[in-house]
This record gives C-alpha cells, structure tokens and sequence, in this order.
C-alpha cells in the first residue's frame, strides 16, 4: 500500500480515531488541534485508543497547535465540531497547497461552508457514524463500530476518493458513494432522535425505546424536509431511514427500531456526544449549528417542524442548566408528537 501524508484538523472522537488508524497504517498523520493540552499530550505519547480498558499508543508524525502550522497543507481531514467549520475553514484556506483538498468528518450539512472558503473542486463530502469519545488529553475511548462513506458533492467517483476511502480503510469499510447528501441527511433524522436520549441520563438505546413516538416523529418530521429537497436517503448501520418517512407503515416503523435498539445496546458508548458535551464538559453542543439548516430548509419548503423545535428549545434549557436533565423532557416531545404532523 502506498503511504500518503494526512493532516487531520480536530483530533478529538473522529479525527483521533481516524489519525490512530492511518499511522497505524503506515501513513505520516499531523494532528492540528486548538486544545494545547490535547496536543501536548499527543506529541509526548501518540494518540492512545483505549478499547476494553486497555490503552494503546500510536505515534503520529506530529502534533501541532494551530500557530504552531506552517507547512502546506495537502490531504486534509477535517473533524472539528459543526459550529467551528468556518473558522477551521478560513484557517484552512490560508494553508492549503494548490492540489491539497478537505474532506468534511464531521456532523451537520457543511460541505457548503468549507466549499465557500477554499472551493468546491477541493471539497469531499463524507458520512461518518463513529462512537467514540475524547477520555483524556489523547486518550480516545473506541466505542464500536460505525459506518463512514466517501464521495465528490456533484455524485462524480474521483481517484482521490478511491485513494482516501482505500486508506481509512484501515479503520473499517468505507463506502465511496455518488449520494453523499443521501447519507448526511440520513444521519440527521437518525441524530435527532439521539440528541432526544440526551436530555435525560440514561443509556441511548433504553431512552430510545422508551420514547419511540418522539424518535419516530423526529425522523419524520427531517426526512420530510429532505424529499422537499429531493434527497434519496441511504441506510447504514443498523438504521433504516425508509422505516419513519411520511406515511410508513406503523409496523415497519417498530420492528426497525427495535433492530435499531438492539444495535446501540451492543455499544459500548452507551450515552451521544452531545449528552458528554452537556453532563461532562460542559460546553455548548453543535446541535443548533447541525440542525439550524434543517429547519431553515424547512421553512422555505412551507414544512412544520414543530418536535424537532421543541426539541431544540428542550436542549438550549439543558446546556444552560445540566441539572435540569430528566426524562420528562423527552415526555413532552412525546406529547407532542401524539398530536401528529401539522398538515
């Protein structure tokens, strides 16, 4: 296999994750990250993916603040969270070599953004579904398997993506895909209904099943903005996005979630990202930055979103205060949705 150079910008869940496994591979990885202890952490001891309690080190070519950077640079893997994409992306715009090119591991609709900083032709759309989390200055907790698919946004299938979907293979199956909207829309009606597990403490895939009318309604309700946009919607993993679009059959719906469930349940990661952000680091999530196009897209369609809004509202009352976490809040996306889609 031949080694090729990657700069991955946000090393925290995915970009860490993706960086152990490219050196691991044999690749040069330089890690760019804005936390200094992060990098300090990783330039004495590699990034450590911890698996099962057991802690493994992989060195990496460098790591680096971002004043730190002064090289061009080429293959870059972007992987900050969605409300820092502009600001990576103008950083990243004033680094990149003339052939060099983004890729977007990230969650949300920003494939746009990044285009309008350093140009669509050195834009790669990505899906990625990867639990992990950030333990530790360096330290990477695994915490099961995902699915991550590749792809040019005008659906063309380039030798650079064969190239990097070949690479990341040392992480697991990549997909290269003419549909990248496809999956990214997919994944935010799967992602509303994880961000709902996160106003409560409490594993995912328990609240999950708990509260289907509210997860079932949330997908609905984001899937119904996406055929306005004229989006194919593709599954993976264990979620099949045809199971909650409008008028799907009830039964479809709840034997999917039930696979759905039991999929999470063998996890290790047993709560979302965005319940660690709230419960453990106590920073703003980037849910209002992944859904705020969605319901922006919405509007212009003449489409009602009211779960979705409510939940957002529901979380901007859980960041500001992370002790007012409860399952009733999920309750009430509940009750909401028994009411049924506005017409």
């Amino acid at each position: 296999m031949s080694s090729r150079e990657y700069t991955v910008v946000g090393a925290g869940a995915i970009g860490g994750t993706l960086a152990w496994h490219l050196a691991r591979a044999g690749h040069p990885v330089t890690v760019v990250d804005a936390d200094s202890a992060h990098v300090a952490a990783i330039a004495r001891d590699g990034v450590i993916l911890e698996r099962g309690g057991v802690r493994t080190p992989q060195p990496v070519a460098a790591a680096l603040t971002l004043d730190q950077v002064s090289a061009p640079l080429g293959r870059v893997l972007l992987a900050v969270k969605a409300q820092a994409t502009g600001t990576a992306a103008g950083w990243i715009a004033g680094h990149l070599a003339a052939d060099g090119y983004v890729v977007s591991l990230q969650n949300g609709l920003n494939e746009e953004l990044i285009a309008s900083h350093v140009g669509a032709e050195r834009t790669v759309g990505a899906f990625v579904d990867l639990f992990a989390d950030v333990l530790a200055p360096g330290v990477i907790g695994d915490g099961g398997a995902g699915a991550i698919a590749i792809g040019e946004m005008d659906g063309s299938v380039s030798a650079r993506v064969r190239e990097l979907a070949a690479d990341l293979g040392a992480w697991g199956p990549v997909e290269v895909t003419g549909n990248v909207p496809g999956y990214l829309w997919a994944k935010l009606g799967f992602g509303a209904m994880l961000t709902a597990t996160a106003l409560a403490d409490d594993a995912m895939g328990d609240l999950l099943d708990r509260h289907r009318p509210a997860a079932h309604a949330l997908a609905r309700e984001v899937f119904a903005v996406a055929a306005a946009e004229g989006v194919t919607l593709e599954p993976f993993d264990a979620f099949e996005p045809s199971a909650y679009i409008d008028g799907a059959d009830p039964g479809k719906s709840a034997s999917a979630t039930d696979r759905l469930v039991a999929w999470l349940r063998t996890q290790t990661k047993t709560r979302s990202g965005i319940w660690r952000d709230i419960a453990v680091r106590r920073r703003p999530t980037e849910v209002p930055t992944q859904y705020g196009p969605v319901v922006a897209t919405a509007e212009r369609h003449g489409i009602e979103v009211p779960v979705l809004r409510l939940l957002l509202g529901q979380l901007a009352e859980v960041e500001a205060d992370a002790s007012s976490m409860g399952e009733s809040r999920i309750a009430l996306l509940d009750a909401a949705a028994a009411k049924g889609p506005v017409r």
